[in-house]
This record gives C-alpha cells, structure tokens and sequence, in this order.
C-alpha cells in the first residue's frame, strides 16, 4: 500500500496582499512551498509527492524541486479557482496511478511547520477507519457572532475541534465522494472533511498540533520565522 501527498498550492493569496503567491515567498532563503514539499521528502511513510499548482507557476516548482532535491515529486497539475477544485485536480490525476486502497494526504503548501507525528498519526489513523482529519482543541473563550460585531452566544469548548491538515483518505474513496459532491451539486465544500460529513459520512480524529500554522497573513509570516528559530527548552517536559 502507498502513501501519497497531493499538496494545495493553487491559490493567489489575495488576503496577504504580496506581489508574489504566499506559497512561493521566501523565508530565510527558502520558499514557503519547499519547507512543505521537505517535510514529505523526509517522511519515511510518503511514497510520492502530487502538487496542484498555481497556473503558470508549475516550472517555477519542478525547478525548485531540482534546486532541493525533493526527488518524490512526481505529479504537477494545475490548480483550480478555488482551494476545493485544487483538490478535485489533483486526486483524479492521481487515481490514475495509484491503487484506490492507497492513502492520500491532501495538504496545504501553507502549513510549512507540519511535523512528521502529525503526518504519522493522519496515515495511522486513516489505514485503520478510512480517513482522518489531524485536530486540536482550544483554549479560549469560544463565541458565536451573527454580524461579526457582538456575540449572540458561546460554545462549550471541550465539545470543539480545529481541523487541520493533512487530512488523509483511501484515494478511492475520496474520488468517489467528489463524484457524489459534483452530483448533488456542491461546488466548494470548505475542506474534505466539511464535504464528508455534508454528505453523511463519519470523519475520525488524529493528532493536529499549535504549530502547524496556516499562513494566511504576514502575523502568521512572522510567527513562521519565530518558529523556525525557536527550540525547546531541555527542561521543559512533554
């Protein structure tokens, strides 16, 4: 059985108001997308890389493939309009080539700071009930707001989950939901999960983490470099 990443860099990154696809800035020498694509190259379990990329941005990737060497990239494709198409793309090209029992983790070019116990707990859990989607909870104050001006409620927290990626899927499975979706006319479902559970299926939990970050702004730019330079202190305990 194989293990394949198809990773989400199809977007313009409009929110960060950069010349350049967040995806494709560099931090401290390297672009955002290599640290991602690195982390994968790393894990012993991943077998192959898949990328849906930004039209027009897809030779800029296979040379930054050759310049780090991430040898297990082997399919580029081209993203779409939004994150959920992106997705759509990729895993019908991939079904192409691997088995419909084979674990695909879909994930985002922006999550740099994936860890590989992150990715191990998603493939764990995924090989064992089908799918899993990586969670932590939190530790605020969660409110519910009608207007984004004041709150109408609150929610209990201990009863809320903040997904993450990489969700991961038996690839069959995942093709046959999109089918389903693009049947019953759901056009951009806000993640995989979101999309199997609007369509009645059951998602199962792994283990997210704080520091898998999503960089959507520069705020989370600059965490980013705090993070890469930050290294526990010896005495604190797990």
């Amino acid at each position: 059985m194989a293990n394949v990443v198809l990773i989400i860099a199809g977007g313009s990154g409009n929110r960060m108001h950069q010349d350049i696809p967040k995806q494709f800035l560099t931090v401290d020498e390297r672009p955002v997308i290599v640290y991602t694509l690195e982390a994968f190259e790393r894990h012993p379990e991943i077998d192959a890389i898949g990328v849906s990329c930004l039209e027009g941005w897809e030779r800029v990737l296979w040379a930054y493939a050759r310049q780090f060497n991430i040898t297990k990239l082997k399919y580029v494709v081209q993203g779409g309009e939004t994150g959920y198409q992106s997705i759509q793309n990729g895993i019908f090209e991939l079904e192409k080539h691997f088995d419909p029992k084979d674990i695909v983790l879909i994930h985002d070019a922006i999550r740099p700071m994936v860890s590989p116990e992150v990715i191990s707990d998603a493939i764990r859990v995924a090989t064992i009930y089908g799918n899993a989607t990586p969670v932590f909870g939190y530790s605020e104050a969660m409110l519910e707001t009608q207007d984004g001006f004041m709150a109408t409620g609150a929610l209990n927290k201990a009863n809320v989950r903040r997904a993450q990626a990489p969700q991961a899927y038996r690839l069959g499975e995942l093709c046959d939901l999109h089918r389903r979706a693009i049947s019953a006319g759901i056009t951009n479902s806000e993640t995989s999960c979101t999309l199997l559970l609007e369509l009645g299926g059951q998602v199962y939990f792994s283990a997210g983490s704080e520091k898998n970050i999503k960089l959507t702004t520069i705020e989370d730019i600059d965490i980013f470099k705090a993070l890469l330079k930050t290294e526990r202190s010896s005495w604190l305990k797990d």
